[in-house]
């Protein structure tokens, strides 16, 4: 960790009086527009809790967050180009597959309708490119979601939970420093666009969810948009345990969900091991993608988003077989080491450098989610165990980025009194694109968000991991 500190807005312990009171405050306002969630443990459909975050906004560079609203629109445009270039997704990809049955499962949807002739042309994104700032207070990005890209349903929500907080604590000159934002309205946008583009107002957009959603208030966010956006519209939310047995295929490939025409598929599942129980989770996946509606993300989607797919975009040539010079030259500007773990030469270099400075590197698989990176002395730990085996094969190296510390009280769903201490951010940005092999019908960036952890924790997810929601204070 750096010892990098970035001055905070809150630069000393706030009185257990007031700080009661302010928590009390902030607590009620965060149930009063959902900043909730349903319990992990213990899970019942009818309860929910309120949802992690920070008491203020966190200090953010204004010219790095610019930085990244502006490379989401080259980042959208990546990621689409490297999803329909079949030669590259499957060059990419094939050392991974052999390593790795969750990417090969996959692949193997993804070479079947490429073989078959894929019916749905358009793709729909819904992306989030993350990043963190390094001892240079520059952003460098962590990684880009393809898939289930969570938290911007409530992102918009804690902004303005944020100013009212701000307000409450006579800051309320500050306010003006927290960057508009309508991540919500954005992610609805982009499936509204697809729902236009499939043209048929009998259409269903489907939300594919888990059997226990627990982050119900995020979605349910984008939902009712989409239906303030337009009236026709009826969002279903459905499980793979559901669409076993109640999806179908017409004769001319129109996906029927229940007695449902379905038109737009946006998976809120789907991104790790466990979704898939069975070989049936992974047929109804299939079946789905072979289908006329437009999905968010189509499996070539899904593929481009992996770490392996992100590692090999770090090199320049590469890059600027997608990219024109100056856009690559942008993206390069935020890309840390990235490095192969193949079973050549250049992997056995990594493991070696890994290995001697297991506290310099991040040890990623192919997964999304949170809870699944590797840190500190467990990568020489693990590198010892599959140095020599096709296994290493199915992760990639990263160099760990240096990040500031600022002070902030986390706010928990318990009774327990926050203290203040040292915490590490990550920011957010969202995009959406359309598009298909031929042209981009839509592309924009849309929002962010900041999910703020302690500094001692490895793991920021606000579900997975302890990381809590959060948002920027810009200065110059």
């Amino acid at each position: 960790m750096s010892n990098l500190i970035i001055e905070s807005l809150i630069k000393e312990s706030i009185s257990d009086e007031d700080l009661d009171e302010i928590v009390d405050k902030a607590k009620d306002y965060a149930i009063q527009h959902g900043v909730c969630m349903c319990f992990k443990n213990n899970y019942d459909r009818n309860k929910v809790q309120l949802s992690r975050f920070v008491l203020v906004p966190t200090s953010f560079p204004k010219l790095e967050f610019e930085k990244g609203i502006v490379i989401q629109k080259i980042l959208n445009k990546l990621i689409h180009k490297v999803a329909y270039d079949h030669d590259f997704i499957s060059k990419t990809t094939k050392s991974v597959i052999e390593a790795d049955n969750f990417t090969a499962e996959l692949f193997k949807i993804y070479q079947t309708v490429y073989q078959e002739g894929i019916t749905q042309k358009y793709s729909l994104g819904l992306f989030r490119s993350d990043y963190m700032l390094d001892d240079s207070l520059k952003i460098k990005q962590v990684e880009l979601n393809t898939i289930a890209s969570s938290f911007g349903g409530l992102s918009s929500q804690v902004t303005k939970l944020h100013k009212y907080i701000l307000c409450e604590l006579d800051n309320d000159d500050k306010i003006n420093h927290l960057p508009d934002n309508e991540t919500a309205s954005g992610l609805a946008d982009g499936l509204v666009a697809a729902w236009n583009i499939y043209d048929n107002n009998q259409g269903r957009i489907l939300f594919v969810t888990e059997e226990k959603t627990c982050n119900i208030c995020d979605q349910r966010a984008i939902e009712y948009l989409i239906r303030e956006k337009n009236l026709k519209i009826k969002v279903i939310r459905r499980t793979f345990k559901y669409l076993i047995e109640n999806a179908k295929l017409r004769p001319n490939k129109e996906l029927i969900v229940g007695n449902d025409l379905v038109s737009v598929v946006y998976y809120r599942t789907g991104y790790e091991v466990e979704a898939y129980p069975t070989q049936n989770e992974w047929s109804v996946r299939l079946l789905i993608e072979r289908s006329r509606a437009i999905k968010c993300p189509s499996i070539q989607y899904h593929l481009a988003g992996t770490k392996k797919v992100q590692q090999v975009l770090n090199n320049p040539k590469i890059l600027k077989q997608f990219l024109n010079d100056e856009e690559a030259r942008q993206i390069q500007d935020v890309f840390v080491g990235l490095y192969s773990l193949e079973l050549n030469e250049e992997g056995d270099k990594a493991v070696e450098m890994a290995m001697n400075e297991p506290e310099k590197y991040v040890l990623k698989p192919q997964r999304e989610g949170g809870g699944n990176n590797i840190y500190g002395e467990n990568v020489k730990t693990t590198l010892e165990n599959i140095k020599n085996s096709q296994e290493r094969s199915a992760f990639i190296l990263m160099e760990l980025i240096k990040a500031p510390v600022q002070k902030n009280y986390i706010i928990s769903p318990d009774n327990k009194r926050p203290q203040l201490q040292d915490c590490l951010s990550e920011l957010g940005i969202y995009g959406y694109i359309i598009g298909d092999y031929n042209e981009i019908k839509e592309n924009q960036q849309i929002g962010h968000v900041i999910r703020t952890k302690p500094c001692d924790e490895n793991e920021g997810g606000i579900i997975a991991g302890a990381g809590a929601l959060d948002s920027p204070y810009l200065y110059n």
